[in-house]
């Protein structure tokens, strides 16, 4: 399911590339998909180190 979505995501994040008007849409659109794994990301490493920290110490 979850190859499903990606390939849907990818397709249509191409198509918006290829209408796309100017090179300053096209940076925004490869940020703007981007975004949201950089932040899951970096939540999922501030609660694996929080819950490391609290291991550590009892």
């Amino acid at each position: 399911m979850k190859n499903l979505f990606l390939l849907i995501q990818s397709d249509v994040i191409d198509e918006k590339l290829k209408n796309a008007p100017d090179g300053d849409y096209q940076i925004g659109i490869w940020i703007g998909s981007l975004l949201p794994f950089v932040v899951l990301v970096g939540l999922a490493y501030w609660m694996y180190y929080t819950a490391k920290k609290k291991e550590k110490n009892n």
